[in-house]
């Protein structure tokens, strides 16, 4: 996907301004399509060379005209294309998994700390999804058409934060586990059984 289809998604839904645009972009697709306000910018006007989007002179008080951009019949004549074609499977990157596979030849603790952090951070993502969820669609049974599509995709969120999460405490609990036995942890264990018959 190309941040092009992004943007037509999100402006179908409401015509915006470029700096609307972004803001809107960075509490919604935003999580699941990264952009900087910068390239929303530049690729906006690439979309209005493309004809895909119009742009609109609107006047504000005490302040610049701001373009307001509508898609183009032929925006969404790109966008039905997009929807249609098959999407490949996207390339995962996870940088945590790649370090665990090393953790062998570094400090396990540190490996444990990384995770700790990253479990953390998504854990409060996981919060912000289901505040959104309870806050925008307290009645999901009853919701269709591009609601319940936005709904379901926020339930991919919250899924994949889910299964994250599960597999940090996974992992912090196996490394725990795996831990070597501390100096003075042998030395009380010795002191408790000084001839070796514990079982």
């Amino acid at each position: 996907m190309a941040l092009e289809h992004a943007l037509l998604v999100s402006l179908t839904e409401r015509a915006s301004s470029g700096y609307d645009l972004a803001r809107r972009f960075d509490k919604s697709i935003g999580f699941f399509w990264n952009a900087t306000h910068q390239q929303i910018y530049r690729v906006l006007k690439r979309m209005e060379e493309q004809g895909w989007v119009t742009a609109e002179a609107v006047a504000q008080e005490g302040r610049p005209d701001k373009k307001v951009y509508t898609v183009s019949d032929a925006g969404r004549a790109e966008l039905t294309r997009w929807i249609a074609e098959p999407g490949d499977m996207g390339p995962l990157r996870n940088e945590l998994g790649v370090k665990l596979r090393a953790a062998s030849l570094g400090d396990t603790q540190t490996i444990a700390a990384e995770f700790q952090r990253h479990r953390d951070q998504h854990a409060h993502r996981l919060d912000l999804y289901r505040a959104f969820e309870k806050k925008d669609y307290p009645a999901p049974d009853q919701l269709s058409g591009r609601t319940l599509h936005q709904y379901l995709v926020l339930r991919g969120g919250i899924r994949v934060e889910e299964g994250f999460l599960d597999w940090c405490d996974e992992v912090l609990a196996a490394l725990h586990q795996d831990q070597p036995a501390s100096p003075a942890d042998s030395a009380r264990s010795q002191a408790s059984d000084p001839k070796g018959t514990r079982r």
